[in-house]
């Protein structure tokens, strides 16, 4: 049980983090009427800071900060993908992100899937992005729970399962108020408490772990003595040559496959420009930093002696913070890791609601659905979907959640290409694009189902272990290439293009007929 102390100290940043999120209507303008694009992307005004913390406190979720250092506890060095991962995406983000946004803005687009019916004047090919995105993101809202509940059982604030679990859905009751009230911008305001509470608690910890182990050195030499006394077979702290490949392909696949989340394009399509989104992706890197750091904590965790439960490592840091801090301490680092979990729960939450309304719902169900409307449903809709992962978690095993979340990275990185080709030609053809992607999802799911769901699977006549996202991506992209040739050669027609891209975007080949010029 948590003493007292440690309680009144978690009650206190979770009670902040309420306050924060009832300050959000100060970020609104009353004069405008309701619109999908104030609810849902708060009028796309933030500015640079507020979009480095959104963005960053979207990208960097609760369950990221438990389970890369439970892994890391668990499997040695294969846990540290997560940095290079998270690096590659800067890049990525500094080009596709201005460029997207450019002709969101542009057209009114709320969701990625508005512009691929845009761009390619299909239904069908927006459908499909659209039902991939929310499919995606809620395992991935459920695994938020999974971090908190890790949190809670750790300091031991969730003492038997129903008290817990009223713990939790409470937390979430008090969030789902605040998102269906402020929308976009109450996961914004609370994401100013998230930056300083997750920055000031991991060089806290990290602080203490190296002032009771002794160093960093004497830290790796304790935690390596651990790994080779438990007997722990392909979990080494430096990688193997078998275990490079699936490093190297984790990392790419995983780059590629989350700036095409609705989450993190909910984020940044809420910039007011595309300079806040450069400079904010040239800073991402400071929250990868502290990825870093809670990676460590993993191992930290083992030369400390931590002993999780069986199939618990995401136990690992909260159970070290536990036995290294004071319950006041203690309790705002758990707190911390809670709010944690409330920012990107919110993100997602109106990212699966708005893609539902516009290229679901006012697509096929109610065309002439008005502003407020469509504001409307999307509310509900956002209720549901954080009332849906609280069951989800509550009703089925928690590796089922781990399982969905893993299938969910697969199928999120087959819409790739029909985004991002988008963005600088339409030489694909759209009915190619939607073979590709069915390709895609097919072959990635039989990869990782038959794996008993493991991420990595071996490809190729050597047998390499890489990512099944990334091997998936192989056939979709050749299919799609092929098929466009083929369908070109039949006198198919394309869609009609009603985008326009930026003027230094422009392409030189001849548009099609009937579309704008790219």
């Amino acid at each position: 049980m948590a003493d007292g102390a440690m309680a009144a100290a978690f009650l206190a940043v979770i009670g902040g983090a309420s306050l924060l999120a009832a300050t959000a209507r100060r970020l609104h303008a009353d004069d405008r009427l309701p619109s999908l694009e104030g609810w849902a992307l708060a009028d796309r005004s933030l500015g640079t800071v507020w979009t480095w913390l959104l963005l960053g406190g979207t990208v960097f979720t609760a369950y990221t900060f438990t389970a890369v250092p439970a892994l890391a506890y668990g499997n040695g060095a294969t846990a540290f993908f997560a940095l290079p991962y998270t690096v590659i995406v800067c890049p990525l983000a500094f080009v596709l992100l201005p460029r997207l946004w450019s002709v969101a803005r542009r057209h009114g687009y709320v969701t990625v899937a508005d512009f691929v019916r845009g761009r390619y004047g299909s239904p069908p090919l927006a459908l499909a992005v659209a039902l991939t995105g929310i499919l995606a993101t809620m395992p991935y809202l459920a695994l938020q729970l999974l971090g908190i509940r890790a949190v809670l059982t750790a300091g031991g604030l969730y003492p038997d399962a129903v008290t817990g679990d009223l713990a939790m859905a409470a937390l979430f009751a008090g969030l789902a108020v605040a998102t269906y009230r402020h929308g976009l911008r109450a996961p914004t305001v609370i994401s100013a408490l998230k930056g300083v509470a997750v920055f000031g608690s991991v060089l806290a910890t990290f602080w203490l772990v190296l002032d009771h182990l002794g160093g960093p050195g004497a830290m790796f030499d304790a935690a390596g003595r651990t790994l080779t006394e438990r007997g722990a077979e392909g979990a080494p702290l430096v990688l193997a040559p078998g275990q490079q490949s699936a490093f190297a392909t984790l990392a790419l696949g995983s780059a590629l496959a989350l700036l095409m989340y609705p989450h993190v394009l909910t984020a940044g399509f809420a910039a007011s420009g595309t300079g806040v989104l450069r400079r904010v992706s040239s800073a991402l890197p400071l929250w990868t930093a502290v990825l870093g750091l809670f990676g460590l904590l993993g191992i930290a965790a083992l030369a400390y002696g931590v002993r999780t439960p069986r199939g618990g490592a995401e136990a690992a840091v909260p159970m070290l913070v536990d036995r290294l801090m004071p319950g006041p301490l203690a309790g705002l680092v758990f707190g911390a890791l809670v709010v944690g979990a409330m920012v990107p729960a919110a993100v997602m939450s109106i990212a699966a609601a708005t893609s539902f309304v516009r290229n679901v719902y006012v697509e096929y169900f109610h065309p002439t659905a008005t502003p407020k409307h469509q504001v409307r449903v999307a509310r509900v809709v956002s209720l549901t979907a954080k009332a849906g992962a609280v069951a989800f978690v509550f009703g089925l095993r928690d590796q089922d959640a781990v399982n969905l979340q893993l299938l969910g990275g697969v199928w999120i990185l087959q819409i790739f290409p029909a985004v991002v080709a988008g963005l600088f030609t339409r030489r694909l053809h759209h009915r190619a694009l939607l073979a590709g992607w069915a390709t895609g999802m097919a072959v990635g799911t039989f990869m990782v189902v038959r794996e008993g769901f493991s991420p990595v699977a071996p490809f190729g006549p050597a047998g390499l272990e890489v990512y099944a996202g990334l091997a998936a991506l192989l056939p979709n992209l050749a299919v799609a290439v092929a098929a466009t040739l083929v369908l070109d050669r039949a006198g198919v027609p394309r869609g009609p293009d009603t985008t326009t891209l930026p003027p230094r975007m422009a392409l030189r080949h001849r548009p099609e007929t009937g579309a704008s010029t790219s």
